[in-house]
């Protein structure tokens, strides 16, 4: 995402205004399926990682306690995921409907609503990345 944010998008504001929608809700609706996929390898890989854990713990006579910092990444990265599912099912969707009726101000106000929670996505992932290597 943050190709499309940072450098596909400003580098797209030479376009008119038909073909910087349509170029960016075409980009996205491939990228929105590809982030589809990883959300759902992303939760069941760390659901899977953390019963494992878990389990051998418990196997060994221990007490599982899941760490400050597996907590902080499990709740940030359901919020990200949360906030994904948002932009793709209800913002996109609003793009993709103006998109369809050729209403390119309301396509760039959805990419506008569109490009703040990425932005805020974004944050929260870096969030996560300082949080986990600092603890």
């Amino acid at each position: 995402m943050v190709f499309a944010h940072f450098f596909l998008r400003p580098a797209a504001q030479s376009l008119e205004p038909p073909q910087r929608v349509r170029l960016m809700h075409d980009v996205l609706g491939r990228f929105f399926t590809a982030v589809s996929v990883a959300v759902v390898v992303v939760l069941g890989s760390g659901l899977w990682m953390i019963g494992r854990v878990a389990k051998q713990t418990v196997q060994s006579g221990g007490s599982f306690a899941m760490p400050l910092d597996w907590i902080i990444m499990a709740a940030l990265g359901i919020v990200m995921m949360a906030l994904f599912g948002h932009i793709r099912f209800a913002l996109f969707r609003r793009l993709q409907r103006a998109v369809a009726a050729s209403d390119w101000a309301a396509g760039g106000k959805a990419l506008g609503s569109i490009r703040t929670l990425v932005g805020i996505n974004l944050a929260l992932g870096v969030v996560i990345v300082v949080v986990t290597l600092l603890m």
